[in-house]
């Protein structure tokens, strides 16, 4: 957007995206490989202990910043899950009514997602289609 609110990485909207994958591990070395030339390396594992699925989670990106999520113990064909950023959080407020107005479902209302960090703000929907889209703040209140 040109009012400079859009972005709570660098500017970007698209903040991260995630799918399932058959075999994390596998896809690890094929992404490390094909993403080097783009400058982006494996910014966080997350143990199956600790994940959704039971699986494995891997996360890339640039800078320390993961963009590029993808795990395993999920059906392939899944939804996927986009995140979309924001520096002003009543535009996540925002995104969330309207998704709603719009034929979406609620995945999870406007809020702080502690076990994220404590600036992480976001809202979750799922499209038409079971997809789950995010927004998400990242910036102090």
């Amino acid at each position: 957007m040109m009012n400079g609110k859009v972005g709570s990485t660098g500017g970007a909207v698209l903040d991260h995206i995630e799918f399932a994958v058959a075999d994390a591990e596998r896809s690890r070395r094929f992404y490390e490989g094909a993403l080097r030339p783009f400058g982006m390396t494996v910014v966080i594992r997350v143990g199956p202990e600790r994940s959704r699925t039971g699986g494995v989670r891997y996360g890339l990106g640039r800078d320390g910043y993961p963009r590029i999520w993808f795990h395993d113990g999920e059906a392939l064909g899944t939804p996927i899950h986009l995140a979309l950023a924001t520096s002003n959080r009543d535009i996540v407020n925002a995104f969330h009514r309207a998704a709603l107005a719009t034929g979406g479902t609620d995945n999870g209302a406007p809020g702080i997602r502690e076990q994220y960090h404590p600036n992480y703000y976001a809202a979750f929907v799922r499209d038409p289609d079971g997809n789950n889209i995010e927004a998400v703040c990242q910036v102090p209140a």
